[in-house]
């Protein structure tokens, strides 16, 4: 059962925001947590508000299960181009420079992870760790 949250006109311009989804995406939801608490780059505050609140509308669709049995994780994460507000800062000889205060929208679906993915995921531990 997934759950969907969305982040819109964030104002930071999305090049940034999508370094801080790189980060997190297909990461556990725990993991993905301790990462962007201790990340320095100003989207990241943003984006761990967004996943908790995914994983409260998570918590409102599954009332019986517990959040620690379900193997949470970061299904899909993207961010697309909001608004684009226009300024002009003055410049020399009475022209106008183009100032392009840009802003994001982000996309946030959390999912329970089978037991496939589970043992595919061990296994790919247990062979990075034989290395």
């Amino acid at each position: 059962m997934e759950a969907v949250a969305k982040l819109k006109n964030v104002p930071t311009s999305p090049r940034k925001m999508r370094m801080v989804a790189d980060l997190v995406r297909g990461k556990s939801v725990s993991k993905a947590l301790g990462i962007l608490k201790f990340e320095a780059n100003a989207g990241a505050a943003k984006v761990e508000k967004l996943v908790l609140s995914a994983l409260a509308n998570w918590q409102q669709k599954n009332e019986d299960a517990r959040i620690e049995d379900a193997n949470l994780y970061i299904k899909t994460i993207f961010v697309d181009e909001g608004k684009m507000l226009k300024r002009l800062r003055p410049a020399p000889q009475g022209r106008g420079y183009r100032i392009r205060k840009r802003s994001n929208h982000v996309t946030l679906v959390i999912d329970s992870m089978t037991e496939e993915q589970l043992e595919q995921q061990q296994s790919k531990k247990s062979k990075k760790a034989n290395k």
